[in-house]
């Protein structure tokens, strides 16, 4: 299976970033980290190996990116509007630098666990003619609101920059028919857990996506499904 690593100085983030890349053939997807995890956290946890049949038959690549969360939403140093400055700072690395660089001659998947199912989503339905499928498994779509132990990730604090980087916020609002055309032809999969924290989020997202006459699947997994070892399984599924 051919693996590169990628280094280089984001001009937008003026740090260094990281990357993993799998394969040379197929559909590219753009994978976005658990909550502040590493660009190398989905090969440790085997959730590449358990596609990497798919990668060696040039059926699959994976372009595994790093996480600055720990710099926006869960700096309590700054302020929460310098905390979704960062984010935004972020999101531009990945749309100028990362998706440049990316194989697009089968198309582009965009795909994440927990808090990359945030990142995935978000950057799906604010950029949907980029992608024609969109993988979220076990995420949360609204990091505005407190969800058990899970807090508001900006004290409530809100703005039009937060906003438009809430899914289950400005999804609502999207009345633009070019935009939800682009949206209804992106095959898009949002799954759970049962027992996940995140499930009553996933059920108003999903009530959401219908509502706006955006068809998806959203399968709801046994028990609490917010594991490597449930990744591992719906990447073999869903990538």
């Amino acid at each position: 299976m051919k693996r590169e690593y990628y280094c280089w100085h984001s001009p937008n983030l003026k740090r260094d970033m990281e990357m993993l890349v799998f394969g040379d053939g197929g559909p590219s997807v753009l994978f976005f980290p658990t909550r502040m995890a590493r660009f190398f956290d989905y090969e440790n946890w085997g959730i590449v190996g358990a596609v990497q049949d798919k990668i060696k038959r040039g059926e699959l690549q994976l372009y595994c990116v790093d996480s600055i969360d720990s710099e926006s939403f869960y700096n309590q140093d700054i302020h929460p509007s310098e905390r979704i400055v960062r984010h935004l700072q972020y999101e531009q690395y990945i749309l100028e630098e990362v998706v440049p660089r990316m194989d697009n001659t089968d198309g582009l998947i965009v795909a994440g666990c927990s808090m990359g199912a945030y990142h995935a989503a978000t950057l799906a339905f604010r950029k949907p003619e980029l992608f024609y499928k969109a993988v979220c498994m076990s995420g949360r779509y609204d990091l505005t609101r407190q969800i058990g132990d899970f807090r508001d990730l900006f004290d409530g604090y809100h703005n039009e920059d937060i906003y438009f980087s809430m899914p289950r916020q400005f999804v609502r609002h999207v009345h633009d028919p070019v935009n939800l055309t682009a949206m209804r032809d992106m095959e898009i999969i949002i799954a759970i857990g049962e027992t996940d924290p995140f499930i009553d989020d996933n059920r108003e997202f999903d009530a959401l996506l219908w509502d706006k006459g955006i068809e998806h699947q959203f399968p709801i997994w046994e028990g609490y499904a917010h594991r490597p070892r449930y990744w591992r399984q719906m990447a073999q599924l869903y990538f």
